[in-house]
């Protein structure tokens, strides 16, 4: 952290502000202090998440070139019921976008010429698994239940964007809304969603209501939530449970198995890893250049006193290349020592049997002195140039 000054006629001493290198290096000492816990937090995230994808399988009718279905109605009406009888399956629903017809939404009975108060809000279908399917959570109300399907009731579940724009906010009162002339009674409003987030967004009906009311000739699509493990059996047997007749017009959204689930995470720790390895030679090669340019300073004399001798200024530079060099090879040997006994112990510990790469043993000393030899380019660039009448007069 440096002083400044904001000019001439300021003050002898100014606050001290944190300026953007500072605090650079700030947080990468505190990521470097604490390298466990930033490995187990991006471990924790990476294992949730891959968790969460791997009981969500999605099915949807095929589609062609145009994006268009390549055949109509392939899903069935009771898809819940029947993906329900498969053993694994822990939800299911379906999920269909309904054409209103470019008809607005509107929270008022007064049709407000200028639009002001009318929206066009996307609407969906829904069966009454669907909202357990997607892990959906009400602020406030219920959600509509297999009689209002069966009966066609005009009633909705709202999204929480959709229910700022309409100024919803409590359903005691048993509030309305208009999709085009036709009334809708607002029985329940969702905070969020896990899965299938465009829900956040729309007007949510039961199936049958959007049968009867618009038209709707079947179900879109099937979200399905299985037990951990089970949705790879699941997804082969989708198909078959949907349209028996032909299984090959579906297409089923499956999750990746669990074996390329582990090769991702692995792919995630070595990049964190070599990340990490990367700031850490990148800090010791600072360090390096730091002390051999220190010992520079400190030995101008010496450097004088070679250069009046007859020493030549590669003599010089040879030196303290030769210096950080040595310093970055004894880096790079214990570095590798210490890493091979770790995972020796490791192993040990666990009964495994350790494995490691040919090249480690040696490659690392190699990489130490390296860049050994790139940080001490400058210090001994800068001995080289001093003058030797200049570095003893210095010393005077």
């Amino acid at each position: 952290m440096k002083l400044r000054r904001r000019g001439r006629s300021g003050p002898a001493t100014a606050k001290p502000r944190l300026a953007a290198r500072d605090l650079f290096e700030e947080c990468l000492a505190s990521l470097l202090a604490r390298p466990g816990r930033a490995v187990l937090t991006v471990l924790g995230t990476v294992v949730g998440v891959a968790a969460l994808a791997a009981t969500d399988i999605v099915v949807t009718p095929k589609t062609g070139r145009t994006g268009r279905a390549v055949r109509q109605n392939v899903l069935p009406w009771d898809a819940e019921q029947r993906v329900g009888r498969l053993n694994g399956v822990v939800a299911a629903g379906t999920l269909t976008d309904v054409n209103v017809k470019g008809e607005l939404v509107r929270a008022v009975p007064v049709n407000d010429p200028q639009g002001q108060t009318q929206f066009q809000v996307p609407v969906k279908a829904a069966s009454p698994g669907l909202f357990r399917a997607v892990r959906a959570r009400l602020s406030t109300g219920r959600l509509p239940d297999a009689g209002h399907s069966a009966r066609g009731d005009r009633v909705v579940v709202l999204g929480p964007n959709v229910a700022a724009q309409l100024h919803v906010t409590r359903v005691d009162n048993q509030p309305a809304i208009y999709i085009g002339d036709r009334l809708y009674v607002v029985v329940g409003l969702l905070s969020t969603v896990q899965r299938q987030p465009s829900l956040l967004g729309s007007i949510v009906i039961p199936e049958g209501t959007a049968q009867r009311e618009f038209g709707l000739t079947a179900p879109g699509s099937v979200q399905v939530e299985t037990r951990i493990g089970a949705a790879s059996v699941i997804a082969g047997q989708l198909p078959l449970a949907l349209n028996p007749a032909d299984p090959r017009v579906l297409k089923v959204a499956a999750p990746p198995e669990p074996r390329r689930v582990r090769a991702g995470v692995q792919r995630d720790l070595n990049s964190l890893f070599l990340l990490l390895g990367g700031v850490s030679l990148l800090v010791g090669a600072i360090g390096i250049a730091n002390v051999t340019l220190v010992s520079v300073l400190e030995r101008v004399g010496e450097i004088g006193l070679r250069r009046s001798l007859g020493a030549a200024r590669r003599h010089i530079a040879a030196q303290f290349l030769m210096e950080s060099t040595t310093l970055g090879l004894v880096g790079g040997v214990v570095g590798a020592a210490v890493g091979t006994l770790v995972v020796v112990g490791v192993a040990a510990s666990r009964a495994w049997t350790p494995v490691l790469e040919a090249w480690v043993p040696l490659g690392a000393p190699l990489l130490g002195g390296a860049v050994g030899l790139l940080s001490g380019l400058y210090p001994s660039a800068r001995a080289a140039a001093l003058e030797p009448v200049e570095a003893l007069r210095s010393t005077m």
